[in-house]
């Protein structure tokens, strides 16, 4: 598939991410307040200072599904900080320990890549609230591929 097809706006979105231009990423989720404070090669940054009413479950916690939604901004980006211009990747597998309770509030994460491959990378990610122990700790595998 040609970069000029479907995977052009991925290429670019990749390209923001590799020059650290955190003002330029597009994506759905900052709608909920999600933002990036940094790329670098391997890593990212995020905070999430604040999370929508919609996002807590009944109990008045934050849904885990939103948190995997948080979670997946910090593996792509951190991800996308180390693809060549040609490349692209999926998360092939993901797994997320939720440690403790997290109700709404600042949150903060970030994201590195442990080991890449050539079509295989592994990337980890820590959510916590600031000055506090981890509350959401993942693990993910991504199967990257050339354009």
């Amino acid at each position: 598939m040609a970069a000029t097809g479907k995977m052009g706006p991925l290429t670019e979105l990749n390209r923001i991410i590799r020059e650290g231009r955190v003002a330029d990423y597009q994506s759905p989720n900052l709608a909920l307040g999600m933002r990036p404070l940094k790329f670098a090669t391997g890593s990212s940054h995020w905070e999430w200072p604040e999370q929508p009413p919609a996002s807590l479950n009944p109990f008045g916690s934050i849904h885990g599904g939103y948190l995997a939604v948080f979670v997946d901004e910090l593996l792509s980006t951190a991800i996308g900080s180390i693809l060549e211009a040609d490349e692209w990747a999926m998360t092939a597998e993901m797994k997320l320990s939720y440690l403790y309770v997290l109700h709404s509030g600042p949150l903060e994460g970030t994201a590195r890549v442990l080991r890449r491959a050539r079509q295989i990378a592994f990337v980890e990610a820590v959510v916590h609230q600031p000055g506090q122990e981890a509350a959401v700790m993942a693990s993910s595998t991504w199967a990257i591929s050339r354009v």
